[in-house]
């Protein structure tokens, strides 16, 4: 048996992840499955998610989800980028 997930994003961000998924040769499902299985396998984030000690002094929080979204989006285009 399977279960349906659904989230909400903003339309900009979900039209980003389906052309990253297609340029990646799979489909926005696919690429859920597969970090569910990897977070799920690694019992959490299977990347690093922590704070330095630089980034720790100088912390500061969002000031909207709208903000930490855009953020992690571009951090995410970042990372991509560098793997490639």
């Amino acid at each position: 048996m399977s279960i349906q997930i659904a989230t909400r994003v903003d339309d900009d961000q979900a039209a980003m992840f389906k052309e990253t998924a297609r340029r990646l040769g799979t489909t926005p499902s696919d690429v859920l499955r597969m970090f569910i299985s990897a977070f799920n396998e690694h019992r959490g984030f299977p990347y690093d998610v922590r704070l330095t000690r630089e980034t720790q002094e100088n912390a500061m929080p969002f000031d909207s989800e709208h903000e930490a979204t855009e953020y992690a989006s571009r951090l995410a285009l970042r990372l991509s980028d560098e793997t490639r």
